[in-house]
């Protein structure tokens, strides 16, 4: 019975190891403070626009006075001339979301006023100052089925400290008979209206801009980037991390990755506004991608060999290396075909990112028909390492090979001295394979970035299975028309 127990225990605890696996991202955003603060000062911008524009309602009633009878007043063409919000913060609320606070606001508005009392009718202008506005706000961050970012207002409130009114008139003592009325329902009016347009601006403006972060990125006809949310943003005390997929895909043929994703542990460096987290599980798996989508096959022909090159690829060259080649397959140009027969898979240290490919080298001959001859099958190893930076938002990179080894795994013309094509594969592999692959990785791979933002200042550091890059943020807002 104690045996079975435990059987079952371990069968539970494996099923847990793997749901805990599973769960780490392949790709982690972290936005820091100083991150923070650059887009709530943008958002404030946007925000005091929004209330600059609020439309007030007119106010009309009717105001008892003790023994006279009841005043009838009316406030109307109330006209919000600015909305101005000098002073505010926001703040980590741990494991919740986000605090905005917005402290000695003020307002001024302009209107028209009647009143009849009686006999007595009267009617003019007014100027109102509303100061020491304090709004509290409080953001929730969710993640939608698709896996992109959400937010919400889970909580407002305005408090208007001080309102002023300047009624134009010759009945002063007229207008201190409703103005405290005028004053109540206009702060209350007020209060509801900033934090309808909080909400409004939240759901509206945020949200839509939050939803232009890319769950998918294609990069190419062969291959895409998953960067859905696998969590809703977590807010600590110092940092808002983003945990996403980070997964390459093959847009032919999406299958399961046989390898799971390391935890990830990002150091407490906050001397950027952003920092991106990419683990050797998010690179993997773009090695992972493009050979199941048929992409890690390239060919060598005697065209591609760049001029400076003396030795052309043909039967002539490599008959000095493997004479049967001469009495088989004379004076033809020969064709390479380098495959690999498993996908590629790096390493990332403190000390850098190498990786040891493994590729197949078909060798043919170009028949007078153009039909191809096999002549033999090699297989190259080699130390392979890469310098990675950021530009216009894509991660860049830059190969260099180091020691190359051969080894034959088949051959149709017979036995032959493999190292001592050595040196003509450097040749091939430095002049010719390198500069392509290098053409390539020039071109970069999107980091996750939402519209309209560029990086700069950029950090990159290699840790243990993971890259940070660290980066400044300069947001280009859209121009309105």
């Amino acid at each position: 019975m104690a045996a079975r127990s435990l059987a079952v225990f371990g069968v539970v605890l494996d099923v847990f190891l793997v749901l805990t696996a599973a769960t780490n991202p392949g790709f982690v955003v972290r936005i820091t403070q100083a991150g923070l603060d650059y887009a709530h000062q943008h958002g404030i911008t946007v925000l005091q626009k929004e209330l600059a524009q609020l439309k007030l309602p007119d106010i009309s009633g009717d105001f008892p006075v003790r023994h006279l009878g009841k005043v009838h007043y009316e406030i109307s063409s109330l006209n919000l001339r600015s909305f101005q919000l000098p002073y505010s913060r926001i703040s980590l609320v741990p494991n919740v979301g986000l605090h905005v606070a917005i402290s000695n606001a003020f307002a001024e508005v302009d209107g028209n006023w009647r009143v009849k009392f009686h006999f007595i009718r009267d009617h003019g202008s007014f100027d109102l100052e509303v100061k020491n506005v304090y709004i509290k706000i409080d953001l929730k961050l969710g993640n939608d089925a698709s896996g992109k970012p959400t937010v919400s207002t889970s909580a407002c409130s305005t408090r208007i400290s001080s309102v002023h009114v300047h009624f134009s008139g010759k009945f002063g003592w007229l207008y201190n008979l409703f103005y405290s009325a005028v004053e109540s329902r206009f702060r209350k009016i007020l209060e509801g209206k900033v934090c309808d347009s909080v909400v409004s601006s939240v759901n509206g403006d945020l949200q839509r801009y939050l939803q232009t972060l890319p769950v998918t990125a294609k990069i190419d006809a062969k291959a895409g980037i998953d960067y859905s949310l696998v969590a809703p943003p977590a807010a600590t005390e110092q940092t808002l991390d983003v945990d996403l997929k980070g997964e390459f895909f093959s847009l032919a043929h999406r299958g399961a990755v046989p390898f799971q994703p390391p935890a990830l542990a990002l150091p407490p460096d906050h001397d950027r506004m952003v920092y991106f987290g990419a683990s050797s599980y998010f690179f993997n798996t773009a090695g992972f991608a493009y050979h199941a989508a048929g992409a890690l096959v390239f060919e060598i022909t005697d065209s591609m060999i760049p001029k400076g090159v003396e030795f052309h690829l043909n039967t002539s060259t490599f008959a000095a290396f493997i004479p049967q080649l001469d009495k088989m397959y004379p004076n033809m140009l020969m064709k390479l075909r380098l495959s690999a027969p498993s996908a590629p898979f790096l390493s990332i240290t403190p000390g850098g990112i190498s990786l040891q490919p493994v590729a197949d080298i078909q060798a043919y001959a170009i028949l007078p028909n153009t039909s191809l001859a096999p002549l033999f099958l090699l297989s190259l190893t080699g130390n392979v390492s890469a310098t990675i930076d950021v530009k216009s938002g894509h991660i860049v990179g830059k190969l260099s090979v180091g020691r190359m080894k051969l080894s034959l795994k088949h051959s149709d013309v017979g036995t032959f001295q493999v190292r001592m094509l050595q040196s003509i594969m450097n040749v091939y592999a430095s002049s010719i394979l390198l500069p392509r692959v290098n053409e390539r990785l020039a071109e970069g791979f999107p980091l996750p970035l939402p519209d309209r933002i560029q990086l700069s200042n950029i950090l990159v550091q290699f840790h243990q299975n993971f890259l940070l890059l660290g980066a400044d943020v300069h947001y280009t807002p859209r121009e309105r028309r």
